[in-house]
């Protein structure tokens, strides 16, 4: 298929309510959006890089700067049949992992349509559902993070992530246990702690919690192999892993006992593909990891965790949780068990509302060939 346009947005979504983790407060979604067109087909993309370099040193910023300097440039006016070979394409880019999975989440969302078949069948997915999770921001006290869990596990969602930092975290996770016995609980630390706080981490473990996820170093997993050895709670990687090489080495050095994949995060669903394939072959769990996207990047994240290897709920939620207004549709509602259908229509199984990206839009520009 030719790339012979393509077109970006940065848009801003208002959020329901702030979200809040150890990196801060987040009251408004930026994103960029990528639309590529290619013989007639339309693929749409999202970058879930943030406005600042808290996740990941990527921003909305140097995404739109990498992609309209030097990847989208490298690009338009070829031909190429598979996201392999556009990988390779881009293989001279270093790092910018969240700007390539963009445009390979437009490409293979346009290849999936340009072959009638659905994103999820078209990356090997097995599922017609999938289980959902929510994951619930640092709040002001227990109790009021006891009655955000209570509201969200009575909509049906199979697990709870709670966000936590160094003086928002035992209390507060103590008190959703003790109103929740039997609820699946995980907490997330998102890097906000050091090796030091091991033995204040070790106090987790009597909550019967699912996993921490990457409690330690954005960047490590030798600490972590280290953590995981003094704690019983398995220990999940998410930041730590940025592709299939860090995964089997995370692995190897015995780091962690489940992956959180986000196919941003790696560059990509062919890499998100490659881990989930390590993984499984060695029986670990994985999950698909969440970036408040809307529906174009849920969408995709959906069709990724359609695959067999995603045994554990991931991150995607409904669409109505996060945004007054989505600019795609339809939306993603979560059952009364817990779980979001895939989408059985070609590509990602969503369409862009024009009007509304038009509404939201802070800034734009076309490439063509």
């Amino acid at each position: 298929m030719r790339f012979e346009r393509v077109e970006l947005r940065l848009i801003a979504l208002p959020l329901l309510h702030p979200f809040e983790t150890s990196f801060g407060i987040e009251a408004e979604k930026h994103c960029v959006l990528v639309r590529l067109d290619c013989e007639g087909v339309t693929g749409w993309g999202e970058c879930v890089a943030m406005n600042g370099p808290w996740y990941s040193e990527e921003t909305t910023g140097t995404a739109w700067h990498i992609l309209t300097e030097f990847i989208l440039p490298h690009v338009l006016g070829r031909d190429f049949d598979s996201a392999q070979e556009l990988q390779g394409r881009l293989a001279r880019v270093r790092g910018n992992k969240m700007a390539r999975a963009a445009l390979e989440g437009a490409f293979l969302d346009a290849l999936a349509r340009s072959r009638d078949r659905s994103l999820a069948h078209f990356l090997g997915g097995e599922r017609t559902e999938i289980e959902s999770g929510v994951s619930i921001g640092i709040q002001s006290s227990p109790e009021a993070l006891v009655a955000i869990v209570e509201r969200e596990l009575a909509t049906g969602y199979r697990r709870a992530k709670l966000k936590i930092k160094p003086g928002s975290d035992i209390e507060f996770v103590r008190a959703v246990r003790l109103a929740f016995p039997e609820a699946q609980l995980m907490v997330d630390a998102n890097s906000a702690y050091t090796l030091e706080d091991a033995e204040h981490l070790r106090s987790l473990d009597v909550f019967g919690l699912t996993m921490i996820e990457q409690p330690l170093g954005h960047d490590d997993i030798v600490d972590h192999a280290t953590l995981s050895a003094r704690v019983q709670t398995p220990i999940c990687l998410d930041e730590s892993i940025h592709s299939a090489q860090d995964a089997r080495h995370a692995l190897e050095l015995a780091s962690c006992r489940i992956i959180n994949i986000k196919a941003g995060r790696v560059g990509g669903l062919t890499e998100a593909i490659r881990i989930h394939d390590i993984c499984r072959n060695r029986g670990v769990p994985v999950w698909c990891g969440g970036m408040l996207e809307t529906n174009i990047g849920r969408a995709h994240n959906v069709a990724l965790a359609s695959l067999p290897g995603f045994t554990l709920p991931g991150d995607i939620s409904a669409s109505e949780r996060y945004f007054v207004e989505d600019i795609a549709y339809p939306n993603f509602r979560v059952s009364s068990h817990g779980t979001l259908a895939v989408p059985t229509t070609p590509g990602t199984g969503v369409e862009v509302d024009e009007q509304r990206l038009e509404r939201v839009t802070l800034r734009r520009t076309e490439l063509v060939a």
